[in-house]
């Protein structure tokens, strides 16, 4: 651990021992072991237990980690600017679709920027799977927006069942999406599983791939050119193609923006990444321990753009383009935010906000550890990416 975490108190160790109990079952019932990604998707997204699904703080000072809407407005507002050239683009009545509602930051944020703007899309939907985010994300918007623009605000179970026009965006979705696992052996994949020691620990134990994920393993070794070393283990996810499809298969014409943190192919898979790119977040505390504390820590695996690419084209997308963060906000009038900034009477909010551009845009902080890649269908984006574009590298 980069540094010690406060300990959880009484009630959250309680919390915690109770989704364990229940990881426990699934185990037993499903002859002993259970794939990691299942391991996943129960640690985070449990219904009332996982780490996304209860009710503990998670972003910002207090929770676990800082997303980018929660340093300040900046992040949201040049999104919106850009959303709002869709939007422009499309003419009538178009909706914007955030995976992933965090806070309600980012929705405040976009929210007054459009209105500002006169560019207020005619829906704000949000997929958001904890009743409890939910509620606090309703809360808020209820109390920060004007009644109108409120009441354009709408919470999803799933993504839009008809077809429908405008931008969907998700900010650090696709690292929390449940993974799968392989290591190599003898020139045979293998998967990660979770199984129990007999004083009941979780442990990992690997059993023969599936076909899906043998040749999803295989597609890599002959993308980059040579086969994994022998105890190579690392993610990948086969059903991000299908997963993108779900959620965007019925944008009829629009872009989807997708951001977070990872590398291209070749990149992600290289020889001293051997042990994959997984990291859990606990009260500001990065370690690569996914047992510790089911429920109450974070468990992400860094984005393979490259798939992410192959996904959106396969989803019947025209590819937009990839580049960093910081390039990607450039692009979308960050100039223009700072000139905003620089209006502001208040010294300490100055300081403030500039503090927030600069974590959003230097190397060593947000602006290149954090990418966007873009798809279109029916709208041009392009010139979004072309300061900065990275797609040499995909």
């Amino acid at each position: 651990m980069t540094r010690q975490a406060p300990a959880p108190d009484a009630a959250a160790l309680a919390h915690s021992e109770q989704l364990l109990s229940l990881i426990r079952g699934q185990i037993q019932a499903s002859g002993g072991v259970i794939s990691f990604a299942r391991y996943m998707e129960l640690a985070l997204y449990a219904p009332g237990l996982g780490y996304y699904s209860a009710g503990s703080r998670k972003f910002g000072a207090e929770g676990d980690f800082v997303t980018s809407p929660e340093l300040g407005p900046t992040f949201a507002e040049c999104i919106a600017q850009a959303a709002a050239q869709v939007f422009a683009q499309l003419g009538g009545e178009a909706d914007f679709f955030e995976i992933g509602g965090g806070s309600g930051a980012f929705a405040e944020a976009a929210l007054r920027r459009w209105q500002a703007i006169g560019a207020l899309p005619a829906r704000y939907l949000i997929l958001e799977p904890s009743a409890d985010l939910r509620e606090r994300q309703a809360d808020r918007l209820r109390a920060a927006l004007p009644a109108d623009v409120f009441a354009r605000v709408q919470w999803l179970n799933g993504p839009p069942e008809a077809e429908w026009r405008g931008v969907l965006f998700a900010n650090e979705v696709l690292d929390a999406l449940p993974t799968p696992r392989f290591v190599v052996r003898g020139g045979e994949v293998f998967e990660e599983h979770v199984a129990l020691s007999p004083e009941g620990a979780l442990i990992r134990v690997d059993q023969p791939a599936d076909a899906l994920l043998h040749a999803a393993v295989r597609h890599i070794e002959r993308d980059i050119g040579k086969p994994f070393a022998d105890g190579y283990r690392s993610e990948v996810l086969p059903q991000l193609p299908y997963w993108i499809q779900a959620v965007g298969g019925l944008l009829k014409d629009g872009v989807m923006l997708y951001v977070d943190y990872g590398y291209p192919r070749h990149e992600y898979y290289l020889p001293e990444r051997s042990d994959g790119t997984l990291v859990c977040h606990h009260r500001h505390t990065a370690h690569g321990d996914p047992f510790h504390l089911p429920g109450l820590q974070d468990i992400t695996a860094f984005v393979d753009f490259t798939a992410l690419a192959e996904a959106g084209v396969g989803a019947g997308f025209d590819f937009a383009g990839y580049c960093a963060q910081a390039s990607f906000l450039i692009n979308c009038g960050l100039a223009e935010r700072l000139s905003d900034i620089e209006a502001i009477g208040d010294a300490v909010e100055r300081h403030h906000r500039h503090n927030e551009v600069k974590r959003l845009t230097l190397p060593g902080e947000m602006g290149e550890r954090f990418q966007v890649m873009g798809f279109q269908r029916g709208a041009e984006i392009r010139p979004l990416f072309a300061r900065g574009d990275l797609s040499r590298r995909l």
